[in-house]
């Protein structure tokens, strides 16, 4: 497989996370619609505690493999490609049987002390095995990403949501009968397949497009890879600092909700269902759009990293700017949809719109979400990981203090938590903003904030007009599927006149390059 330019790359990853997106939120309509509010509540309660334990294997080493890989290969250097490989694979391997055991063994103080519900043990156990398999699996992703070739770990991505769906409902409804715990961690268990079967496939993918041999002379590499261990921990180690505050403040984040809606007089049932609301409904909306960010800073961390390596600033300046344009105009048609629809949208999708006023709260300051992964993908890329890392730190404190500040208040209650992850939201991105303009003097472009703000209250405007012409969309979902869609032409419009996209990328695209040349 022959690697990709940055654009290709990213609808290569694109395209698989829109599929992904799909399979993801048909999976997510099968676990809401067996297990319930009180199942998804204990599902997502136990996912901070994986994502923190993943974090801490990964050391952040697949950014940093990213990078080194494509500097090495920019310099044909086959024995840095083996050693980066070799040191990253017994790094991970270690701390992932580490943690794992730490996990299994903290799993009941950890549901019945800090979750305030024994009931969570049950998934955080069952959960626990997919640690090793994706500690490899990161450092296979890494490999592959930094040899700027994007279809491995956009095919691995489908297969393992195709995996994943094709098991939860047998196990939920397997085990659902032994209690909501049982079926969360059924739950939990095809998320393990799904990853099990990413991970055999990039295996055989390496394997059958084998560069260096990783078990040939082992050792001899990795007595010999000292230089490589500095060269990955001077981004991973700032790297992971970023993801482990950030899984820090989501681990923390279900204990404080539930401590503090307890001191605002809710009950633990009661807490354990409106967070099971805000994450489990809400929040897998408004992170939608991300999978396009997500693509972009994946493309995004290689293709800097090679304009840094040949001091071409000019280059990097662009990539941001076309990283952020892209990111802006794919999240700016699910920001008002979200906003002017979000009853109908949670009506069909889950059978209840209890959660709607958490969606309209938090639509429009998500859209700051949307650039900010690009923004770290270039911190990272230029060896500036470490103040991503604080803007990391301080989002996630002032997050977490104004959570517990409102959440325990009774006038706001739940309502404080959906303030407090929007006010993270829009502080980190800024500050990501701030260190870009300090360290390379990048900033937005005082045109395109207004070609922004133009875009998103057009859209606005033509999407209040159509819901105000079609009435009964709360019914009707032929209605509601019509709206949006001749409300997504109408942003494409709006896209193309406000040159959000440009010809020269269009080009870029297989099947449109004969058309627009």
């Amino acid at each position: 497989m022959s690697k990709q330019t940055f654009l290709q790359g990213t609808l290569i990853l694109i395209a698989a996370g829109m599929v992904t997106r799909l399979l993801g939120f048909i999976n997510r309509l099968v676990v809401a619609r067996v297990m319930g509010e009180e199942g998804v509540g204990l599902y997502m309660m136990a996912l901070p505690t994986l994502f923190l334990v993943i974090t801490l294997t990964q050391l952040g080493l697949p950014v940093a493999i990213s990078k080194r890989v494509s500097e090495a290969e920019a310099k044909h250097d086959r024995a840095k490609v083996k050693r980066i490989l070799v040191v990253s694979l017994l790094i991970t391997g270690i701390a992932s049987i580490v943690f794992t055991v730490g996990m299994v063994l903290a799993a009941p103080f950890i549901a019945s002390t800090l979750l305030t519900d024994e009931r969570t043990m049950y998934p955080l156990i069952a959960i626990s095995p997919i640690v090793p398999i994706t500690a490899v699996t990161s450092v296979l992703r890494g490999y592959f990403q930094g040899r700027q070739n994007m279809k491995p770990q956009s095919y691995a991505l489908v297969i393992e949501q195709a995996v994943r769906i094709t098991f939860v409902a047998f196990f939920v409804n397997l085990l659902l009968p032994y209690g909501v715990e049982f079926a969360a961690a059924g739950a939990m268990f095809s998320v393990i397949l799904g990853e099990l079967a990413s991970l055999l496939f990039l295996v055989w993918l390496f394997k059958r497009n084998k560069v260096v041999q990783i078990r040939h002379r082992f050792f001899q590499y990795l007595w010999s890879s000292k230089e490589t261990v500095k060269e990955l921990f001077s981004i991973s180690l700032p790297s992971t600092g970023s993801r482990l505050i950030g899984n820090i403040s989501h681990f923390l984040e279900p204990i404080l909700v539930a401590q503090s809606l307890a001191l605002a007089g809710i009950s633990s049932s009661l807490a354990t269902k409106q967070y099971g609301e805000l994450t489990g409904y809400v929040l897998p909306l408004l992170f939608l759009p991300t999978f396009i960010t997500n693509s972009l800073s994946i493309a995004l961390v290689p293709s800097i990293s090679e304009a840094d390596a040949h001091k071409n600033n000019s280059l990097i300046h662009y990539r941001i700017h076309q990283a952020i344009r892209i990111s802006f105009a794919s999240g700016g048609l699910a920001t008002v949809v979200l906003t002017l629809f979000a009853e109908p949208i949670l009506t069909f999708m889950y059978g209840t719109a209890n959660a709607s006023n958490f969606l309209v709260l938090m639509a429009p300051f998500f859209l700051l979400l949307y650039i900010q992964s690009p923004l770290q993908a270039a911190l990272q890329a230029m060896d500036l990981a470490k103040p991503a890392m604080w803007n990391s730190l301080i989002g996630a404190a002032i997050k977490l203090t104004v959570l517990f500040l409102l959440a325990s208040n009774p006038t706001f209650g739940i309502n404080g938590v959906a303030i407090a992850m929007s006010v993270g939201v829009i502080l980190v991105t800024l500050l990501h903003l701030a260190s870009l303009y300090k360290e390379i003097r990048f900033m937005i472009p005082w045109k395109d904030l207004l070609k922004m703000g133009v875009l998103i209250a057009a859209t606005w405007g033509s999407g209040h007009y159509l819901k105000n012409t079609f009435t009964g969309l709360e019914t009707n979902l032929f209605y509601f599927i019509l709206i949006v869609a001749l409300l997504s032409c109408v942003y494409l419009l709006f896209l193309f006149i406000l040159r959000f996209i440009t010809k020269d990328e269009l080009r870029q695209i297989p099947l449109l390059q004969k058309w627009i040349n």
